[in-house]
């Protein structure tokens, strides 16, 4: 695929049914994470993420399936209670993955846009310091997005420590993107 051909990307909530792609999704992504948290894989040979099963049984929680050109390209689950600050009446970017293949092509941050459009209001969106390509990429989008109309604060308690950004996404914020 040519970086420069036109691509249709397709975010849609993951249904029960594709709850087992999604828990396969998730250990590239646990994977590709261990490089900057240093998770060990269990005996199983699976990092295994205890919390997937509650996106489809606990209100607030949504996942969704990243499509590229029809083929599965990576997931975003997003929750309305950040367990970090106890902050309730926000988005929180719970977990966001695009496969290594789509990445530097645009495609994280059109599904992020896609994400902030469609589910309007207050935001938070975390990483860990260790993860500088995170912390860079969301830096870009959320200011691209805000048009620079953001906070960022470090936040240090038992439960989190490392950059958080929040801003508030509004209804056709980019009209002309």
């Amino acid at each position: 695929m040519n970086p420069v051909d036109p691509i249709t990307i397709v975010v849609c909530p993951a249904t029960v049914e594709e709850r087992p792609i999604l828990r396969r999704l998730m250990e590239l992504y646990q994977y590709d994470f261990s490089e900057s948290d240093g998770a060990e894989i269990g005996p199983m040979g699976l990092y295994d993420y205890p919390y997937l099963d509650h996106y489809w049984v606990e209100a607030g929680r949504i996942p969704f399936l990243v499509r590229v050109d029809g083929k599965l390209a990576g997931f975003v689950l997003i929750s309305r209670y950040n367990y970090f600050t106890g902050y309730k009446d926000a988005w929180v970017m719970a977990e966001f993955f695009i496969m290594r293949k789509y990445r530097m092509r645009g495609v994280g941050e059109q599904v992020a846009r896609w994400v902030f459009d469609h589910h309007p209001g207050a935001w938070q969106v975390s990483q860990i310091p260790e993860n500088k390509a995170a912390i860079t990429f969301w830096r870009k989008v959320i200011g691209r997005y805000t048009h620079d109309n953001f906070e960022e604060f470090t936040l240090d308690n038992e439960h989190w420590h490392g950059p958080v950004q929040s801003f508030i996404a509004l209804p056709d914020q980019n009209p002309d993107e």
